[in-house]
């Protein structure tokens, strides 16, 4: 099976593994900027590791909204896009694709610095990396990435020496359902694949919010997940993008991505 056709049951059937995952690892205690992180500046990446990612993906800027990040993802002219995926020896690489709802919020966060310049900024969910380092490159005073998978943030920290920037930190647990991080700004894209896991992100951020009067931005190209749940009455449209002819075909015919703002009403149950 190619790895097309392997992205075909990432988008289909092994979310909801991914899903799984995110509910079961429960957040801990509260997040701070420096005990959580994993990875930061001059973190050594494991060489066994490093090389085969190096070996494994393609180095990219094109065919994307962003051309201005070049990132490391899994082309047709990888092994692994026509390898059998049971090859592939560190689980389903979701990080290795360029996310059409990432892809919005940092074509969103390049041409307007301004939403991120001088603030605090956690990208959940972040994969690639790309949001965060779309962050970096506009001025946000702090970044912190968030995914679950140990190789996503190991792939993150390459993406950022492509694109020359020292690492920004990198957690790999799961903080859905923690105490309430105190940033100024959230951005998430591409996280509403699942109900149950999209509740759990509903009542988190409504809490983030509450507390700590966080912005939220949420980046999707219009999945049946996300256009049906309850969260999209508490949602504002900021932007919508045009997808680039290699990304509607990577997402079998998604045309345009949208970024949005949460905001949840004052009156909604704060348990």
């Amino acid at each position: 099976m190619a790895f097309h056709g392997w992205k075909w049951l990432l988008l289909l059937g092994r979310q909801n593994t991914l899903a799984k995952v995110w509910r079961s690892r429960r957040g801990g205690s509260s997040l701070c900027w420096k005990r959580c992180c994993h990875w930061s500046t001059g973190k050594t990446l494991d060489p066994e590791v490093r090389a085969f990612l190096e070996e494994n993906t393609e180095v990219t800027n094109s065919g994307h909204l962003t051309p201005e990040i070049r990132l490391r993802l899994l082309t047709p002219r990888c092994r692994f896009w026509r390898e059998k995926p049971d090859l592939w020896p560190y689980g389903d690489p979701f990080w290795a694709i360029y996310w059409p709802g990432g892809q919005a919020l940092s074509r969103y966060i390049l041409d307007n610095p301004r939403v991120v310049k001088g603030r605090s900024v956690l990208d959940l969910g972040s994969g690639c990396g790309a949001t965060a380092i779309a962050a970096v490159m506009s001025g946000a005073s702090q970044v912190l990435a968030n995914d679950i998978d140990p190789i996503a943030g190991m792939a993150m920290i390459l993406n950022c020496e492509l694109n020359h920037l020292n690492p920004f930190p990198i957690t790999i647990k799961n903080i859905i359902n923690s105490e309430a991080g105190n940033w100024d700004l959230i951005v998430l894209g591409d996280m509403f694949y699942d109900e149950q896991l999209a509740d759990g992100l509903h009542h988190w951020l409504q809490k983030c919010i509450r507390t700590h009067q966080t912005e939220v931005l949420i980046g999707d190209p219009g999945r049946h997940q996300f256009l049906s749940h309850s969260i999209h009455s508490q949602l504002h449209k900021v932007i919508e993008y045009s997808l680039p002819e290699y990304t509607r075909q990577e997402n079998h015919g998604l045309t345009s991505s949208i970024v949005w703002s949460y905001q949840p009403s004052k009156s909604l149950d704060n348990s």
